[in-house]
């Protein structure tokens, strides 16, 4: 026989403060549970950034938008991770059988997770050794997220007050002097990376070491008629024009003189499908 307890009534009302507590806390666990990481991002990126991109977001904000994507895996936004002995480029998007002469050829494929006014939320899938060619974020803060596999990212800043030079050769008027900002191989699992309009890395090129997917947010997003259209450049190493400033910490070969190019005739994108969990807007 169960032996029933009578509380004392300040006892019990305790109590039933702490049912409560603990009932709210099981609810709203219960509900970020359901709610899918692409939906977090969403509901986020929505709260925090605007078209015009002001006011910008607090560094709270942002450290927040970092903390999520710190947790998305492959899985969560419908990929599979590829291994290199199953690169053709096509990976999760069902081509297959493909020879190991052709891998090469195929290109990037770009996934378009949501597109507004405010951000975008992509996905670059690359083969093993294709190149998103360098090129600019105009008053741009982009979060990049590795979901698997290695890529090489190689970023500038420009250098400030912009220190410009004519350049001789045919086709290019001009380079301006930038400061190298990243030069290294990320490895999936990795920390989210992030570029500001003017520090962090906002002028980048990519090029993948293994196959290799990287999840962006990008805010406010490319507008050409906003003045953020995306440019793409070379860089030549800072030796290459013995007329520019002398550089003080003598550390020459942290700079590059950029020059602007034409979009690439090699740069090849193709559009997948995006099979991860539907988004509430």
């Amino acid at each position: 026989m169960a032996i029933k307890i009578k509380m004392p009534p300040k006892l019990q009302k305790l109590s039933d403060k702490v049912d409560m507590v603990f009932a709210s806390f099981r609810r709203y666990f219960s509900m970020k549970q359901q709610s899918s990481k692409v939906q977090l991002l969403y509901d986020h990126c929505n709260k925090i950034f605007t078209p015009s991109g002001t006011p910008p977001p607090s560094s709270q904000a942002l450290q927040k938008l970092s903390s999520i994507l710190d947790t998305v895996q492959p899985a969560d936004v419908g990929l599979k991770e590829e291994t290199a002995d199953d690169d053709r480029g096509h990976g999760f998007f069902g081509i297959s059988q493909m020879t190991r002469v052709a891998q090469w050829a195929q290109p990037i494929t770009y996934v378009d997770i949501h597109e507004c006014d405010s951000f975008t939320m992509c996905i670059f899938c690359f083969p093993t050794s294709s190149v998103i060619p360098l090129h600019d974020h105009p008053g741009m803060t982009v979060f990049s997220k590795l979901l698997y596999g290695s890529l090489h990212v190689k970023a500038y800043d420009w250098v400030e007050p912009p220190c410009i030079v004519e350049n001789k050769e045919p086709g290019c008027a001009r380079v301006r002097l930038a400061k190298l900002a990243v030069d290294k191989v990320l490895t999936a699992p990795c920390e989210t990376s992030v570029l500001y309009p003017k520090e962090g890395g906002n002028l980048h090129c990519f090029t993948a070491v293994t196959p290799c997917a990287m999840l962006d947010i990008l805010s406010p997003p490319y507008r050409e008629d906003a003045g953020r259209k995306c440019t793409y450049y070379h860089d030549y190493p800072y030796s290459a024009f013995g007329n520019g400033p002398k550089i003080c910490d003598g550390k020459e070969e942290e700079y590059a003189w950029l020059a602007e190019i034409e979009t690439p005739s090699d740069l090849h994108m193709r559009q997948g499908a995006y099979s991860g969990p539907a988004i509430k807007t």
